[in-house]
């Protein structure tokens, strides 16, 4: 077993310290040497994934391609016909198994956790696309499976590789706000409200295989509305999961909110969450919501709450009327409310706003601030997201967003999915993963897989 150096030793002595969780990647340190490039397979090369088929092949060996779309594959496929192609994940890693060294999951929402599972479970280290699950029990698992396995992972929210972003965890942990009292985030997108299912069975276009997109998911007939980003909770995560898994994870990493996950049993810590809604749809999302996300007392701080909003233009207006009066931005700050998304930590001696990707920070009162450094001081610098993940691969240092950090961050984020289902408070044990005063909602957290699927 390699010995840490005084820079891993003081790297880790920092990190904990801010309330992250760094694992060393045991199976990688005795796999690779420092600068060897990895062999590396994409499960899903449309959308998202196309960013991946050309950023990935400057960064390691692609050896295997998987989608079940030729349509939106064919971009990759044309890119790169050398490499071999799949449809199924289960079969790639299955053939190709020998020859991957790691996975990069770029697939719907619903398929993240169970690709990116059975992936961890062969042994390769897994990149995965945020959020990392469409449910709560998913990015459970999506923990679990990296400690047992002890791979690399990274999930992909970009912003915390940013040297802002972790100044600004450093700045609230040390005192430089005060008291944090509140934590508003938002994003201007609401959801699509869709009252009934789509309508018809027209036939399975050639270039689909309908079975492999629907995964784990119920059996349904096909339409192509089925398929439509976010529209529908079977299939979409929403703003919650596009860009709360972005906007909030600073936050949740400054407060120290993963000791509720790390809490001595005895203390029972537990979570509520209360949603309001402009209509509770089970079937889609309402076209705007506030959801209030109560984290009880952790280590030395107190409880604090986390407010989030979807589908309100005027964020502005609902945060001050949360806090109950109007706050003085400076020219600068005025600006900032016109991004659609993005953060703002409340303080008793100052405010932090980061903006929606997390990868920048303001500060304010503006003049109380000048000349802050927004270089982090312990956090070790980035060398890239995905350089990151592959390093980590190789034995170095564990990625910020690795899935030990960011799978209770996203258990988080679905419990907001879930509320907004309910009119009621929910009340969620972090230790068990459970929701301990609704058995209804507690089984939205958990839904069952489809008859073949199981992670």
């Amino acid at each position: 077993m390699t010995q840490p150096t005084r820079r891993v030793f003081l790297r880790d002595a920092a990190l904990g310290g801010v309330g992250l969780t760094l694992l060393t990647n045991s199976r990688s340190a005795r796999a690779y040497a420092a600068n060897e490039r990895l062999n590396v397979a994409l499960i899903g090369v449309g959308g998202r994934g196309r960013w991946f088929v050309d950023e990935m092949p400057k960064l390691a060996n692609v050896v295997a391609m998987c989608d079940v779309n030729e349509s939106k594959a064919a971009y990759a496929y044309k890119a790169h016909p050398e490499v071999p192609k799949f449809q199924d994940f289960r079969v790639m890693l299955d053939k190709r198994g020998p020859q991957i060294d790691a996975v990069v999951v770029a697939t719907p929402d619903h398929t993240h956790a169970i690709a990116s599972v059975t992936a961890m479970k062969a042994g390769k280290h897994v990149f995965t696309e945020k959020p990392l699950s469409r449910t709560v029990h998913e990015a459970r698992a999506m923990r679990l499976a990296a400690q047992q396995q002890q791979v690399a992972t990274q999930m992909g929210n970009q912003g915390s590789s940013s040297g802002q972003f972790r100044r600004g965890v450093e700045l609230v942990q040390q005192g430089a706000l005060g008291e944090i009292r509140e934590i508003f985030i938002w994003n201007a997108g609401g959801g699509s409200n869709r009252n009934s299912p789509p309508d018809g069975t027209p036939p399975v276009p050639e270039y689909l295989n309908w079975d492999l997109w629907l995964g784990p998911a119920a059996w349904r007939e096909f339409h192509p509305q089925w398929m439509q980003i976010n529209a529908w909770r079977d299939f979409g995560t929403a703003m919650l999961g596009w860009w709360a898994s972005h906007s909030g994870f600073l936050a949740f990493t400054a407060i120290k909110a993963l000791s509720c996950w790390q809490a001595d049993p005895q203390t029972k810590p537990r979570i509520r969450i209360q949603a309001e809604v402009s209509e509770i749809n089970r079937l889609s999302y309402p076209r705007w919501e506030v959801v209030k996300f109560s984290i009880p007392a952790r280590e030395n701080l107190p409880p604090i709450s986390l407010v989030w909003f979807a589908g309100h233009q005027e964020t502005r207006k609902k945060v001050e009327s949360h806090i109950g009066r109007q706050l003085d931005w400076g020219d600068a700050g005025e600006k900032r409310w016109k991004e659609h998304g993005g953060a703002l930590i409340v303080g008793s001696q100052g405010m932090l706003r980061a903006n929606e990707h997390n990868g920048g920070i303001f500060l304010y009162p503006e003049d109380k601030f000048v000349g802050e450094p927004k270089r982090a001081e312990t956090f070790p610098a980035a060398q890239g997201h995905e350089q990151d993940w592959l390093q980590a691969a190789r034995g170095g240092v564990p990625t910020l967003s690795n899935f030990n950090n960011t799978g209770p961050f996203i258990e988080l984020l679905m419990l907001g999915n879930v509320a907004t289902q309910f009119p009621d408070e929910l009340e969620y044990d972090p230790l068990e993963g459970r929701i301990v005063n609704h058995a209804e909602a507690d089984a939205v957290a958990h839904p069952e897989y489809r008859q073949g699927w199981t992670l």
